[in-house]
């Protein structure tokens, strides 16, 4: 029932955005696209979150709220800063809004581009486990293969998401996964934790040949990622470790596979195209403090050996 209401509710808001939409004559049709998009994610954001029914009585709180979110999904400041125009857009052409939206500035969130390798972003062993329990006790099967995804071959969300039949397939006569990255870029990833080609075959047994594995007809791609991001959002500080105050995502997944791989003996070069990163300078300069901090470690053990053998 409270998924039926909750559709119904996010229709609502759409009806209502796209009433906005349909009176707009700026821009081009990419720009007037990209900004209708970015707000049926905020739309959908506001039904999970807070049943809103009216996009008139948006107001500086949900803004707020909905910027933290991006934070904590691992959005860039740019594409934060996006949303928030487009959201700022269709507000401005509402008849009657009931509250004036505040700047960027007025918010009192940091809105500064990301520094690379300053944040731990990983997850511990037990964390993933207590999410993975919410995802079997709610019968999230997607959700349970796109997590596996995440940690062990290290995807980014929208790659899970676009998989279909045919890829699932492939998949398991290849024990890899032909996946198409960032600028169309694919990537060969190895299958190497029997639990992704067990959920594959579950999935793949009913689901209808030619569609998407995680996505049902009815639903939105965009949706059904945006449904993910707020799951790991809603249980985010009951799962986290005692005393962390690290923000659990999903991206964080595809960081605590590149730390585990880094540590595993793989080289920069290896994870880079793991990763479907550009270049392997990218990777580097995200994950250089890892090998950095292995050095170290290695130089206080052999410190300890070596004070062990003498007797110093």
């Amino acid at each position: 029932m409270a998924t039926i209401q909750s559709k119904g509710i996010f229709l609502t808001l759409v009806a209502q955005l796209d009433k906005l939409a349909r009176h707009n004559r700026q821009g081009s049709f990419r720009t007037k696209a990209r900004c209708y998009e970015a707000c049926k994610r905020f739309c959908a954001y506001l039904t999970a979150e807070y049943h809103l029914q009216k996009l008139e009585n948006i107001s500086g709180k949900h803004l707020v709220s909905y910027v933290l979110y991006l934070q904590d999904a691992g959005k860039s400041a740019s594409t934060v800063k996006t949303d928030l125009a487009a959201i700022r857009f269709f507000h401005d052409k509402m008849s009657r809004p009931k509250y004036t939206l505040p700047t960027n500035s007025e918010l009192g969130v940091g809105l500064e581009r990301r520094r690379f390798g300053q944040l731990d972003r990983t997850w511990s062993g037990p964390e993933f486990n207590r999410l993975l329990g919410k995802a079997m006790v709610e019968n999230r099967d997607d959700f349970i293969l796109a997590l596996y995804l995440g940690r062990y071959a290290g995807l980014r969300i929208h790659e899970c998401f676009r998989m279909d039949t045919a890829a699932a397939e492939r998949a398991l006569r290849e024990n890899a996964l032909t996946v198409k990255g960032k600028g169309d870029k694919v990537r060969i990833v190895p299958i190497e934790d029997e639990r992704i080609l067990m959920m594959l075959r579950k999935l793949l047994a009913r689901t209808e040949r030619g569609h998407k594995l995680l996505v049902p007809d009815d639903v939105p791609t965009d949706r059904a990622i945006n449904a993910l991001e707020l799951f790991i959002y809603r249980y985010r500080n009951e799962i986290s470790d005692e005393g962390s105050d690290r923000r659990l995502t999903f991206h964080g997944l595809r960081h605590t596979f590149a730390v585990a791989s880094i540590k595993s003996g793989d080289d920069i070069k290896t994870v880079q195209e793991s990763l479907g990163h550009a270049t392997a300078a990218f990777t580097l300069d995200v994950y250089g403090h890892v090998t950095k901090q292995m050095k170290q470690d290695s130089a206080v053990r052999m410190e300890q050996f070596i004070k062990s053998v003498s007797g110093v």
